[in-house]
């Protein structure tokens, strides 16, 4: 098992290096002009307008974004970055000196082109409620969808599961934007229903408070974000566990263990469950990057300071090493993802062998 992982684990540098190409490559697709816009010059400005603005300026804010060196030059000096080396001196003056690249520990994405800060600290600001908001997401969507799964799928055909079925499916067809957009209008509206706030994370006098009431109005201000967060996923992943139920509770293992008499919660929680949790692993695999990308639209609408809003304003302000960093770690969540699935499998079924899936 372990040398499985470490396999695993080595299969990582060459699909990061893919996604590191990928990602250079799709930001630096973008139209426009950052520095130019960084100095008033809009991404559509021809050169008779270019010609207006003070040309100095542009070039000295492109060297000091390194956008004025080389596109390998400028791939390496990112990615080197990213890896805690300082590779912007070995490129100065249009040599290149290896020796004058330095290691510093510390991963750099770079600095923002919209506020000058190092794109790391912006993110270690808002990682900590994007990261929140997704694990809470997860853990309350398959502690809910699982058991609905499995009592659905034990109880077919009842009201209970045709009623359940059609309220989940309605769920799933819902898009994220616009179940958002109703919640703030009706549930946190004084001219409808001002049950929840409208936004933000915190009511503006909560710093005086103590300290529980402060967690207390932190809750408060989570719930409704976290209704539209989860329930696409938790409808999803409820079908899903019921189909994959009624699948496993028709093999003949489990016809077997009834014949032997023993007790149903034993049979299905005991011997069912488990092989039929083998496809909501695969699920956790794609639902881990998708909350990052779900969070833009509810963090946007909820005007919650996380990942989800800083990607959204550095795509619209070409922001292209804070594009990169969100790209990366999102495509980098995606990978641990599959990891991880790899390893519940054995965890949830025993007959997996590492071995045979290798060959």
């Amino acid at each position: 098992m372990w040398q499985y992982i470490l396999k695993r684990i080595l299969l990582f540098i060459p699909t990061l290096f893919i996604i590191t190409v990928i990602s250079f490559g799709v930001s630096r697709l973008a139209p426009g002009d950052p520095a130019a816009a960084k100095v008033g010059q809009g991404a559509e400005g021809g050169m008779g307008e270019r010609s207006t603005i003070n040309e100095k300026t542009i070039e000295l804010i492109r060297k000091q974004w390194h956008l004025d060196k080389p596109i390998w030059q400028q791939y390496v000096i990112w990615t080197g970055g990213l890896f805690g080396f300082q590779m912007a001196p070995a490129f100065e003056d249009g040599q290149t000196s290896w020796s004058k690249a330095s290691f510093t520990g510390v991963p750099d994405f770079g600095k923002s082109f919209i506020d000058n800060r190092p794109v790391f600290d912006k993110m270690l600001d808002r990682v900590p409620v994007t990261l929140t908001m997704n694990i809470l997401a997860i853990v309350i969507a398959y502690l809910i969808a699982v058991p609905l799964g499995v009592y659905s799928a034990t109880h077919p055909s009842t009201p209970f599961d045709r009623l359940s079925t059609f309220i989940v499916f309605a769920l799933y067809s819902l898009p994220i934007f616009w179940v958002g957009t109703l919640a703030v209008t009706f549930l946190a509206n004084p001219e409808f229903l001002a049950w929840f706030p409208s936004g933000g994370l915190q009511s503006p006098a909560a710093a005086a408070w103590s300290p529980w009431r402060q967690f207390t109005d932190y809750a408060y201000h989570m719930v409704l974000p976290m209704i539209v967060y989860v329930y696409a996923d938790f409808a999803f992943i409820s079908r899903q566990m019921r189909s994959s139920m009624l699948e496993v509770i028709r093999q003949d293992y489990v016809r077997t263990a009834r014949a032997k008499g023993l007790d149903e919660r034993r049979v299905i929680y005991k011997h069912a469950l488990r092989n039929a949790l083998i496809p909501l692993i695969t699920i956790l695999a794609a639902v881990l990057p998708r909350l990052i990308g779900g969070s833009v639209i509810v963090e946007t609408i909820f005007s919650i300071p996380g990942m989800g809003e800083l990607s959204y304003k550095a795509l619209i302000g070409r922001d292209y090493p804070m594009i990169m960093a969100v790209f990366t770690i999102s495509a980098t969540l995606t990978l641990i993802g599959m990891l991880i699935s790899d390893i519940l499998y054995s965890v949830a079924d025993p007959r997996i062998s590492f071995g045979k899936k290798a060959s």
